[in-house]
């Protein structure tokens, strides 16, 4: 944990934020936006991905796997094992140098692993993608557990992320209530 720490303390300052943020917005205005569009294109009706989904439902889950038909699902199944492996890297590499720029060397500064908190979401991301997989590759067979799974790790994953944008927005109401005490 605390080499993590380390490194994310070396490396987070402008210029790395500048980079992950330029990889980032890249996600949903370009790699992710083509994907959801094609798996809608494959399937012949609107479904979207999986990922996106909130709420707790399994059934709906597999529901949405047999929606897809065998070429979206093809396809869906070689986007999570390329792009939505690096996705989760690029936001969560984002999320942990922002938390670090605004906590570092702080007074306020909450407990070290705040600034770890983005690399479970990374876990969870990767977990919810590997039960996805498994769910596409298998059809026409289909295992209610392995949806059930989806669904706690698709939860986890919103539940971390949205605690990291919590943190963030924290920092940045200390850092403007900081700023605003100067002048």
């Amino acid at each position: 944990m605390t080499t993590l720490v380390r490194i994310l303390n070396k490396i987070a300052n402008w210029k790395t934020l500048v980079i992950l943020f330029i990889l980032y917005v890249s996600f949903p205005a370009y790699w992710l936006k083509n994907a959801g569009d094609r798996i809608n294109q494959l399937a012949g009706k609107p479904i979207g991905p999986i990922d996106l989904t909130f709420g707790f439902d399994p059934t709906r889950t597999l529901q949405m796997v047999a929606e897809y038909g065998p070429e979206a699902r093809a396809y869906y199944t070689r986007t999570e094992l390329t792009t939505d492996l690096i996705y989760p890297i690029v936001y969560s590499l984002l999320l942990a140098v922002i938390l670090t720029m605004l906590f570092r060397n702080k007074p306020y500064k909450p407990f070290a692993w705040v600034t770890l908190l983005p690399f479970a979401s990374l876990l969870f991301d990767y977990l919810e993608n590997a039960t996805i997989v498994t769910m596409l590759s298998t059809y026409p067979s289909q295992s209610m557990p392995v949806a059930v799974l989806c669904e706690v790790f698709k939860l986890a994953k919103w539940l971390s992320f949205g605690l990291s944008m919590g943190f963030v927005l924290y920092g940045l109401f200390l850092w403007i209530g900081t700023r605003m005490k100067r002048i």
